[in-house]
Parts: C-alpha cells; structure tokens; sequence
C-alpha cells in the first residue's frame, strides 16, 4: 500500500487528522486545501495535531484544487470535504480519477458514496466513517477530543474489498485504526441516526448534545425523530434492531458535550450540511412513502436559519 499514491483533499478538521496520520506513513501524500491561507499555513508550519490522537507532519504538496492532482496521477484519493463540495470536487477530478481510482468519502451524511458510484461507478467508490471528534485549532492545527476506534471503512462494490482491506490496514498503521466492514451502509445508518437527529436539534436551538437530550420538550422531540429515522432506516433495508436507542443514548451520554457541527457553521455563516443529514432523510422517506413530519419540520427549521444566517440568500444548488 506504501507505493500508493495517495491524496487528501480537504484539510478541515477530519481531513487535517487523516492528512497528518497518512503523512507519517507517507511524506509524499498531497493535500489539496483552496484556501490561499490554509495552504500557507501548511506549507510555513506543517500540520500539528494535538488530544487522544498526535501528530506532526510537513506536507511536500500542497495543491488549491483537485483539477491540479491531474499532475501526481493518484491511485487513492480521500475526500473529506463538507458534503455540499462533493460534486464540484467530482467534476474536478475528471481528468484526474481513472478506471483504477479509488475515491474514499470521508464525510458525515447519508449516501454520499452513492454520488461517488453514480459519477464513477461502483468500483472506484469507497465509505469510511471517522469515529473521532476533531475540532481546529488553527489553519493547520486541530484538536481530537476523542476517538471511539475502529472506524469502519467499506466497498461500495464488492470487488474492491482487497483494495479495502489494503486502506483499512494503512489507516490502522498510521494510528487510525480501522476496520473493513461487509455493509458500511449499515454502520453509516447507525452512526447517522444520531448525527442527523441531534444536529437538527442542537442547531435550533444552539446547544450540546447533552444538553438537547437532558430538556423533557427537547428530548420529546428527539424521541420522535428517532422513531421517524428507524423506520426509514428500515425502509432501506438497513435494521437496526430493538437494542439500538439503549446502545445509542449510552453513546451520546459519553460524547455530547460539544455543540454538533452544523452549529458551528450557522454562527460562522457559512453552508450546512443539512442536505445530507436530514434532508436526506426526508428525501428516502418520500421514496418509501413514508411520512416523518418531525424530522421534516426540523430541517426546514434548519434551512431557515441557514437562509436567514446567510443573508436571505439560498444556497447554492437549492
């Protein structure tokens, strides 16, 4: 696997961790950030990763597109960008991703390896869900407050479980240790259910996790969403079993005290996510013909804050 050549793109706080674990296997692996001052900030400084996980690495290319990987023709590229860059970071890799390619979706939401598949096929696409929370600290600098290991890592096709197996065991080599996993939809669902519930939540009303949990009317609302999620989960074929919510409320328990991220981006100003978390869900419900009003009711809760946030401005694609 070390004579892969591999690339990042995307240095926020998820890609800067796994850009600085695959930099201490490989030095050669290229990073790919548009930011004129995160690329300066990589390339005077390094990147510096501090908490549960430590790293320290100086990329030797840092590119401001992935057009501009054309040049180092790699053979695995990670996308960790937010969701809403996926399909213009697919348009500029069309000179870029061959036959061969494998294309890793790094992302938090629902389907977006299904994006991958349908631009590139089954073969080149790729999930790996990172079971740390990492926040940055600086342009190149980012802090891991936990990390519940293994991340699961799967094939969209499953021919390319060999390929799988090789980035697992990379990743796991550089200290991320990972796991290749039969269904990666399936382990997506479960860490989805949570993320896409609580998100809505937490950016309405501008709190932790724990916090959106530990308030009756708040919690009631939770609790609906969840319903309305599992069925919908189900609906895909993906059961989570009677069991779940009491593994699922443990969890959050032990990693809500942080505001979810879709928070940060509504004080920031910037985009959300929300198309692939709980837009997404409201988009397979109305496949399944199911109705979920709740879980409805707070996206679009979402979205108008979102609109408002950026100015009365819809977002772009909406």
């Amino acid at each position: 696997m070390g004579e892969r050549r591999m690339a990042v793109v995307g240095i926020g706080a998820i890609g800067a961790v796994l850009a600085a674990a695959l930099l201490s296997q490989d030095g050669d692996t290229v990073l790919v950030a548009p930011s004129p001052a995160k690329r300066q900030a990589l390339k005077d400084e390094g990147l510096r990763v501090t908490g549960v996980l430590e790293y320290q690495a100086r990329p030797r290319h840092v590119l401001a597109s992935a057009r501009e990987l054309r040049d180092f023709a790699p053979e695995v590229v990670f996308i960790a960008t937010k969701t809403f860059h996926l399909d213009g970071v697919l348009d500029d890799l069309r000179e870029v991703a061959g036959p061969g390619t494998a294309l890793i979706s790094c992302h938090n939401g629902l389907g977006t390896e299904d994006v991958i598949a349908a631009r590139y096929g089954a073969k080149s696409a790729f999930r790996v869900s990172m079971n740390y929370g990492a926040a940055l600290t600086g342009p190149s600098t980012a802090q891991v407050a936990f990390f519940n290991r293994p991340n699961p890592l799967g094939a969209v096709d499953p021919a390319g479980r060999a390929l799988g197996a090789e980035l697992a065991a990379l990743l796991t080599s550089a200290g991320l240790d990972t796991q290749l996993v039969e269904d990666i939809k399936l382990l997506v669902w479960k860490k989805m259910v949570m993320k896409c519930t609580m998100a809505n939540i937490c950016a309405v009303l501008d709190c932790t996790i724990r916090q959106g949990l530990e308030s009756p009317p708040s919690r009631a609302i939770a609790e609906r969403c969840f319903a309305e999620i599992l069925a919908v989960a189900q609906a895909m074929g993906h059961g989570l079993g009677p069991d779940y919510m009491t593994q699922a409320y443990a969890y959050l328990d032990k990693v809500g005290q942080h505001k979810d991220s879709i928070c940060v981006d509504l004080a920031n100003g910037t985009r959300t996510e929300i198309d692939f978390l709980g837009g997404k869900v409201v988009e397979y419900a109305r496949q399944a013909g199911l109705e979920v009003p709740y879980y409805e009711t707070m996206t679009n809760l979402v979205r108008a804050l979102e609109y408002r946030r950026l100015g009365g401005v819809p977002a772009a694609g909406r």
